[in-house]
């Protein structure tokens, strides 16, 4: 007697030109591993960052010119006195707004559309599919031609306001090099610098980058100075992943370090000033 028919999606590992077998998959190996760190790496972000933008306190350090990179630019009213770099543009934000709105969703989308991202969210949490020979759980697949997925196609636009925001992410670490007497540096300092430096290192690897500096060359040869720059770029490229992970972790640091610091739980290890 045959086996009694089974609806199956008509593409992927379930195909019907593919062999009859009701086991979800025969790999024997931990392949859920990875796809399960992705996810508690990513929530344990998303957490954090959620808690801290909606904190509305402890983000600036009056004295040494700390601003944590979840709050700037702090434009509102609201926003504690010297903490307003570029000025104050907008009244006071109720408490469901946080005061780095003006460019959290840009990081956001940024990140979201970024091609490593994307890899690891919709292997991870999406599961199309979870890991070579791991059926996704779902048999249709219509790429990213369709809302919301088609936002992924300005990931372009997003890199170049990322850019500006990085761009005063750099101004902020550089005027934190600052004293009650004057100049000065302390821990806070290094933590800054380097954080701002590792967001340069995976903006930088960003495919859209490559491609502005490389994109559309028929002849290398005639461009040395874009070939250079291309070829120094891909360097950060082929490590995109790892920077991804990395800045995650020294944005959740560098904004956790200057809450202590703000709320007086501790206080900075100054080298000078």
């Amino acid at each position: 007697m045959s086996a009694p028919a089974v609806n199956r999606p008509a593409t992927g590992v379930f195909s019907p030109s593919r062999a009859d077998i009701p086991a979800r998959t025969l790999r024997t190996d931990r392949w859920w591993l990875q796809p399960l760190m992705v996810n508690l790496g990513l929530a344990a972000f998303i957490v954090y960052a959620t808690v801290r933008a909606f904190w509305g306190r402890d983000y600036w350090v009056a004295d040494y010119h700390y601003l944590t990179p979840f709050y700037s630019p702090c434009v509102s009213s609201k926003c504690v006195e010297g903490a307003s770099h570029l000025g104050v543009w907008f009244g006071a934000f109720p408490p469901w707004i946080p005061m780095g709105s003006l460019v959290l969703p840009i990081l956001l989308l940024f990140r979201l559309t970024c091609y490593y991202y994307r890899k690891a969210y919709y292997r991870s949490v999406w599961q199309s599919p979870t890991g070579c020979a791991v059926p996704e759980p779902r048999g249709a697949y219509t790429g990213e031609t369709r809302f919301p997925l088609i936002v992924q196609n300005g990931h372009r636009y997003f890199f170049y306001l990322a850019s500006l925001i990085l761009l005063l992410n750099t101004y902020d670490a550089i005027v934190a090099f600052h004293s009650p007497t004057g100049f000065g540096f302390g821990l806070g300092n290094v933590i800054l610098v380097a954080n701002v430096t590792l967001l340069w290192a995976y903006t930088g690897g960003c495919h859209s980058c490559r491609h502005v500096l490389g994109g559309r060359l028929k002849h290398f040869s005639k461009h040395p100075v874009r070939y250079w720059l291309w070829t120094k770029i891909s360097w950060f490229n082929a490590r995109h992943m790892t920077f991804a992970w990395i800045t995650l972790g020294t944005l959740a640091f560098t904004d956790f370090y200057i809450w202590m610091v703000a709320s007086g739980t501790i206080s900075d290890l100054r080298f000078v000033g």
